[in-house]
């Protein structure tokens, strides 16, 4: 008699609390992350000044992180809080 074994598990559900959504851009203040991968700063720069032209955003600046394997670095993430109203993470490649 053969056994067959089905290795797989149930994917576990976790509920995610998301930040709240400002209502407009007008006057806000962005953050702009880029993980350091190919154009992902030039992607993010053409972002900042669209958000600025057409969405009236006060202002915008641009974060690099060190490395695109981990997280902002907890400088980064400090400037941010103090700094800006909306974050922007983006990747390149």
């Amino acid at each position: 008699m053969m056994e067959i074994l089905d290795p797989t598990t149930e994917a576990a559900t976790q509920t995610i609390a998301w930040a709240p959504r400002p209502t407009a851009l007008t006057g806000k203040r962005v953050a702009l992350i880029e993980n350091t991968k190919f154009n992902s700063d030039k992607l993010l720069v053409k972002i900042g000044d669209l958000l600025k032209e057409e969405y009236g955003v006060a202002e915008w600046r641009l974060y690099h992180k060190h490395n695109a394997s981990v997280p902002a670095h907890p400088e980064i993430i400090a400037e941010i809080e103090t700094s800006a109203d909306v974050v922007v993470a983006g990747i390149g490649d």
